[in-house]
């Protein structure tokens, strides 16, 4: 049945024009999930990373940098939709400061450091199928932002959803696009050889890529950091952060005990009675920020040895088709990461960077803090904190979670959180325009709706 369930999702992938390597790649996990692999990483066989590189005791010659910077291409991770705070579109055009979405902002960022160092430093997004066209149209009214030769974009792979009782494709009439599901971002390495995108950054002269997510405004391009993986010659490297106790669902790398590797463990690839050990910062106490560095050449030449396969870990999650309807056929929904990568290369490395270079947008609360005057839009385009420490905030989900909901109760932008710790708000609060927050501040529950006047001034009570 399972070899029936292979080729039926061979079929389906073909019918639906997906090449031939993302169907190899496929066709791999689907062997390891009829295997029964669950793709877990125990704490027994892993030893916690301890004494990475930090990047601010490195000394980088500046001409070095310049080079080495003048030999990168800045991949966006753009698939994502934000469904999680109700959007229907590429999260990336969410307005993020004055009406500048993060694309326009990552624009920003690349024409600065174009013009600092006068380097080419191509943009490119990973897209999905969903987002790919809004992302375009949005770049098109930054007409300088394309490199001659080079493509905006390449597309990311889809692939069927498998059913758990049959390990077959899984059939749902009511909406056909529920069947299909990304491979992860791990898709990244097949699609950029697929698509042709790898061998024209090498034609053009590009040696190294740095990766990151669309939705983190910190990862901003660095010449410094680019100088350092250049002379480490290293064929990939992470970038990673120091955790604190609130760096609880991040992944992180730990060297295995069988062959010495760095690998990198997620959430979904930890046993359920061993978490305790994956959110202690003093047992891991370094997070993996998805910001990541390789080789062009070295990737390509990985790629085509293995036939576009790379073999990283396999993530295996469970969902149901209709991830609305709980009564819905379970399926297996095969993913990778982008950053596991890490342990199919000799010699990959890791080093700590600032905080700075690690702020994504997962929610609303992370939303109202980056909208507000707790962050500054520096020189290099970069969002940084103009504060101590970011301040706490938790919105009620049932009032703010979805971004309709959240903008009609800040309808004049995010109150003034710089003096602020925390902002606690419980039931339907609609704030007024200048409203300040100070110290840790909790907007309790009411029996119906309520507001914060203009002008406001909310204090720890």
């Amino acid at each position: 049945m399972t070899a029936q369930g292979l080729q039926q999702a061979q079929e389906k992938m073909r019918a639906a024009g997906v090449n031939q390597a993302a169907i190899a790649v496929f066709s791999h996990y689907y062997g390891q999930l009829e295997a029964g692999a669950t793709g877990l990483i125990l704490e027994e066989t892993i030893e916690p990373l301890l004494d990475p590189p930090f990047l601010a005791d490195l000394a980088i010659d500046d001409d070095a940098a310049r080079d080495a910077l003048g030999k990168t291409v800045l991949i966006k991770l753009n698939g994502g939709l934000g469904t999680s705070m109700g959007m229907d579109r590429a999260k990336s055009l969410l307005p993020v400061r004055d009406g500048a979405s993060f694309l326009d902002l990552i624009v920003g960022q690349v024409e600065r450091a174009r013009a600092a160092y006068g380097v080419r430093l191509p943009l490119i997004l990973m897209d999905s199928f969903r987002t790919q066209d809004d992302s375009l149209a949005a770049l098109a009214a930054h007409p300088g932002i394309a490199v001659e030769g080079l493509a905006l974009d390449f597309l990311q792979n889809a692939e069927p959803k498998i059913r758990v009782d049959t390990l077959e494709p899984v059939e749902w009439p009511a909406d056909p696009s529920l069947e299909w599901c990304p491979p992860g971002h791990g898709d990244i390495y097949t699609a950029i050889l697929a698509s042709g995108v790898l061998e024209a950054l090498l034609d053009h002269g590009f040696r190294y890529a740095n990766t990151s997510n669309s939705d983190n405004l910190g990862a901003v391009p660095s010449a410094t950091i680019a100088g350092w993986f250049a002379a480490s010659g290293a064929p990939y490297a992470a970038e990673l952060c120091r955790r604190t106790a609130a760096d609880r669902k991040g992944g992180h790398l730990a060297t295995r005990k069988s062959d010495g590797r760095l690998i990198l463990r997620d959430t979904a690839q930890t046993a359920p009675d061993q978490m305790h050990f994956f959110t202690d910062e003093h047992v891991h106490p370094y997070f993996h920020t998805n910001n990541l560095w390789f080789d062009l050449e070295k990737l390509h030449a990985a790629l085509t040895e293995r036939g576009a396969v790379l073999g990283l870990p396999l993530i295996r999650n469970v969902k149901n088709v209709d991830p609305t309807d709980s009564a819905s056929p379970e399926v297996f929904q095969i993913e990778t990461a982008m950053g596991a990568a890490v342990e199919v290369f000799d010699g990959a490395q890791a080093i700590v960077v600032g905080r700075d270079r690690f702020l994504p947008v997962k929610t609303t609360n992370d939303l109202l803090v980056l909208r507000s005057d707790a962050y500054e839009l520096e020189s290099d385009g970069a969002l940084r904190l103009a504060v101590e420490a970011a301040p706490l905030v938790d919105l009620d989900p049932a009032y703010f979670k979805t971004m309709a909901a959240f903008d009609a109760r800040f309808p004049h932008g995010a109150p003034s959180l710089r003096a602020a710790t925390s902002l606690t708000v419980r039931g339907d609060w609609t704030f007024g325009r200048d409203v300040t927050v100070m110290g840790a501040v909790t907007l309790a529950d009411a029996e119906s709706p309520q507001m914060v006047p203009d002008g406001s001034v909310l204090t720890e009570s």
